[in-house]
């Protein structure tokens, strides 16, 4: 089934992820291109060990959900925290369904997928918490995390604020990072996991949405990036098969 494009003065609310919100921040090119276009950026093969990683840790703190204790991982943060208990816990947790809110301004309909929620009993705060795995030398620490994943989670606390819940600025990654030090590796890999967090601030999320809104409402294609890798890949693509002497459609190109 084809997706769904985005076309101005439809009255229906327009789904759009915050992988799009994303998007658009980064490459408002690349967004309208993919957006009011259908013309995506190519995409990488998926990450299937990772995947894998947050299958089993949402199996693990469903675990403690159950029983509404506090996983031993939760102390080193605060005490009192237990992982959320929702019957709506399912649907944002699940991929193309997420946490879900209209944006009246827009018209949009903004959704994620988040990884957990825990609740704060003492305080009566939730906090929006994301499983992250990687394989680096270094400890995983505030200062050597992604940003983008700071942002991940800045718009999580938007939508799940929108739900009407008392959601704290604080956001955690449940950080998993694969040992390489170990002298085999005999079917399984070790990790090292720890928490990581930060106060973050989500102000920027409406005025993001806005600017997407904006975008995808002209009717011009946004300029190249110079920023933006994949443009620079397009644009001297473009030139090397105007200057070429080989037939065009003979020559890889990508179509922006």
């Amino acid at each position: 089934m084809p997706k769904r494009l985005y076309e101005p003065h439809v009255s229906q609310p327009f789904p759009i992820s915050r992988t799009k919100i994303d998007l658009s921040v980064e490459c408002s090119r690349c967004f309208y291109l993919d957006v009011r276009l259908g013309i995506g950026r190519p995409s990488g093969p998926p990450f299937l060990l990772n995947s894998a990683v947050d299958v089993l840790l949402k199996k693990e703190f469903d675990i403690y959900r159950r029983t509404q204790t506090s996983h031993p991982i939760m102390d080193s943060l605060r005490p009192g925290l237990v992982p959320a208990s929702r019957s709506d816990l399912e649907t944002w947790r699940y991929n193309f369904k997420g946490v879900r809110t209209h944006h009246p301004e827009t018209n949009f309909e903004l959704f994620g997928a988040m990884d957990d929620l825990w609740h704060d009993t003492i305080n009566d705060v939730f906090i929006v918490v994301d499983y992250k795995s990687t394989s680096k030398k270094d400890t995983v620490a505030v200062s050597n995390v992604y940003p983008g994943y700071w942002r991940q989670l800045e718009f999580y606390q938007y939508l799940v604020a929108k739900q009407g819940l008392n959601v704290t600025n604080l956001g955690v990654l449940v950080y998993a990072n694969a040992k390489k030090d170990v002298e085999q590796f005999g079917a399984q890999l070790l990790f090292d996991v720890r928490l990581v967090h930060d106060t973050l601030n989500n102000n920027w999320v409406d005025n993001a949405v806005l600017s997407a809104w904006s975008v995808l409402n002209s009717d011009t294609i946004p300029p190249f990036n110079e920023e933006c890798k994949y443009c620079a890949y397009a644009e001297k693509n473009s030139v090397q098969n105007a200057t070429s002497d080989k037939p065009v459609e003979s020559q890889f190109t990508l179509p922006f």
